[in-house]
């Protein structure tokens, strides 16, 4: 029997989310959700793809990512897909950041454990948790290929001048201060899927792409490599996101803690879970935000004049580090569902050759597409992001085929 199902597992500090893909047909076989891990009000939620079974909810605590996992397990049991199966070929892990050791997928041992754990100080919030769903899955299967896809491996390609923060370089090398970018899975697949919509390869195509969710990050990406990306160091630089600042004087930083008497604690929390569009107006739902709009709410306006004033700052900026730009693509969350951002974003770009059409912006899918008008130089496109599909390939590519 062929092994070529791949379980990608994206772990966070009280979550897990799974997706079993066979990776024979590129099909997903289930799918679901452990939130809550830690409390008394744990729910996992399974969705079975084959077989016609119905969506699943268990609720009650759920101790640790151990039992999270055993949960899981019990779940694809349940549907014939135990990760006993000598279909399942490896476990795909997402994880956040992998400095610049890391550039591509990785089969997990004890050395790259111990470098993932090395780089916990610069991604506090994601690296431990990532760290916690691989030892869990090694221990329910040993024997299996872990492989590790990373965050931050799509934008190593950056040139040294996207990369670099100005500050003195003796200290930004000791403490690894520099530019390292996120959504880098996401980043990879829209760019190349873009190129396939444009018919072209993507080492002929210039793509600006913007991963518009909770979090958001653009990426100008030049002939298949990433040349600059709108994350730096952590995921709080860059575009105004549903709780983060994006873009800030660092200065701020020094008034909040010098006149306002904010603690360096304090000041993280406001600037990772207090600011952006819900520090803005409230809300941090995009729907909720145009809603408001509508019935005259000039904060809600106030918020989306700012949000969509940062993304045309960077399409400018990243076009000018292009030079040239056949395609801007639009994903996530709000990018593949926000007609009122895409129009928003493009509008008075025309000189730049881009424009979009109101009847084909207007139309929800969940195919990729072009949202120009035929005569516009510049493509736009809305092209969902896949990034279980990506990690699966890529952790299939490295590890399922010898298995």
């Amino acid at each position: 029997m062929s092994s070529s199902r791949v379980l990608v597992l994206n772990s966070g500090s009280s979550s897990v989310k799974y997706q079993l893909l066979d990776m024979a047909d590129n099909s997903r076989l289930a799918m679901g959700l452990v939130e809550r891990i830690g409390e008394e009000t744990s729910r996992l939620k399974h969705t079975p793809l084959t077989g016609g079974g119905a969506e699943r909810e268990r609720t009650g605590p759920i101790a640790d990512h151990e039992a999270a996992l055993k949960a899981v397990a019990e779940e694809l049991a349940a549907d014939g897909l135990g990760l006993d199966s000598p279909e399942l070929a490896a476990i795909g892990h997402r994880v956040v950041h992998g400095g610049l050791k890391f550039t591509e997928p990785t089969v997990i041992d004890d050395a790259v454990l111990a470098e993932i754990e090395r780089l916990v100080p610069v991604a506090p919030l994601h690296n431990p948790a990532n760290i916690t769903g691989i030892r869990t899955a090694q221990a329910l299967r040993p024997d299996l290929p872990q492989v590790a896809v990373f965050d931050t491996a799509f934008h190593t390609t950056m040139p040294e001048a996207a990369a670099r923060y100005a500050i003195d370089v003796a200290t930004a090398d000791e403490h690894r201060v520099r530019r390292y970018g996120f959504h880098g899975t996401s980043h990879a697949y829209v760019s190349r899927a873009t190129a396939e919509l444009l018919g072209k390869a993507p080492e002929d195509v210039n793509v600006i792409v913007l991963h518009l969710g909770n979090g958001a990050s653009a990426s100008a990406v030049r002939g298949g490599r990433c040349v600059d990306t709108s994350m730096g160091l952590t995921p709080l630089e860059g575009l105004v996101m549903g709780t983060r600042s994006g873009d800030l004087d660092p200065a701020v930083i020094f008034h909040l803690a010098r006149v306002g008497g904010l603690s360096i604690d304090e000041i993280d929390t406001l600037l990772n879970k207090k600011s952006g569009l819900i520090g803005l107006c409230g809300d941090n739902d995009m729907r909720e935000i145009r809603r408001r709009i509508d019935e005259g709410d000039e904060q809600a306006r106030l918020a989306f004049d700012i949000y969509i004033h940062r993304l045309k700052k960077y399409i400018g900026a990243y076009y000018a580090v292009l030079g040239r730009v056949d395609a801007i693509a639009f994903t996530a969350g709000v990018g593949e569902n926000a007609a009122p951002v895409r129009e928003a974003a493009v509008a008075g770009l025309e000189e730049l050759g881009l424009a979009v059409d109101g009847d084909l912006n207007a139309v929800r899918s969940d195919q990729p597409r072009l949202i120009s008008p035929e005569y516009a130089r510049v493509k736009v496109a809305v092209v969902p992001t896949d990034e279980e599909l990506e990690i699966a390939a890529q952790t299939y590519a490295l590890a399922g085929k010898n298995s």
